[in-house]
């Protein structure tokens, strides 16, 4: 293949510019807050379905503690029956007396272990709601951190794609006037080669492969005319010949 000399010096051009895209492409990759927001979104939803149990377990506990006040008052309630009868005098019978005292005692230590129940219950009510509170203020945190990371990295993706257009528009421009049957042969090398599909020969070295040029290779590059389009003989890239190719 034969392309003018000029055209060829353009590939470096190209070449510079979709290597720069390739890097702007890796950066947006590899951003470190990728790692980061996957970090904190796993920690966010852990952190969630803890704040979830913990706020199931004040529920129960308030129920249960609702249950708890609930027996105490229904006890209460029928000692204050039976002592309101037997203050009365309506029951006059020595066993219905009897019955009626022991029913009394009975029910003043069933509501004295409600009551106790009742505490216990408190006292777990209280630890279960601080634990809603610990569980919320962390859950809370940690979004607000994931949702910062991702504001780093949209402003990350803002810059580089930014950039990224600004050096694909340079490239339409250079590309649009290298001949086509030359543009063809190097982006099928450039997908062959890494990205790289043409390279400046350097002080006899091809900047591709970083390969020193051998006696024989540079005889027969030197044999070439200032029109035809060399390759390099050891990793095949369009070699781009320039004033310091050292020929």
């Amino acid at each position: 293949m034969n392309a003018e000399p000029a055209d060829q010096i353009r590939l470096l051009d190209l070449q510079a510019l979709d290597s720069r895209l390739d890097q702007l492409a890796h950066r947006r990759r590899s951003l470190p807050e990728h790692a980061e927001i996957e970090k904190r979104t796993a920690d966010l939803t852990q952190l969630r379905s803890l704040t979830v149990a913990a706020e199931t377990q004040l529920s129960d506990t308030q129920r249960e503690l609702t249950k708890a006040e609930q027996d105490v008052e229904q006890v209460r309630a029928r000692a204050q029956r039976d002592q309101q009868r037997l203050d009365s005098g309506a029951v006059t019978s020595p066993k219905d007396l009897a019955n009626l005292q022991s029913e009394i005692a009975s029910l003043a230590k069933r509501q004295s272990d409600l009551e106790d129940v009742v505490l216990e219950v408190m006292e777990r009510l209280e630890s279960a709601q601080t634990r809603v509170t610990e569980m919320t203020a962390r859950r809370d945190d940690a979004q607000h951190s994931a949702q910062e990371a991702e504001q780093r990295r949209d402003a990350a993706f803002a810059e580089i794609d930014a950039e990224a257009d600004k050096v694909r528009r340079e490239r339409e421009t250079v590309a649009s006037v290298i001949p086509a049957d030359l543009m063809k042969l190097y982006t099928r090398l450039r997908e062959q080669n890494g990205g790289v599909g043409a390279a400046r020969l350097y002080q006899r070295r091809c900047e591709g492969c970083r390969v020193e040029l051998s006696i024989t290779d540079l005889n027969d590059v030197r044999a070439q005319a200032a029109n035809a389009v060399v390759r390099c003989e050891n990793c095949g890239r369009i070699l781009v010949r320039t004033a310091d190719s050292g020929l």
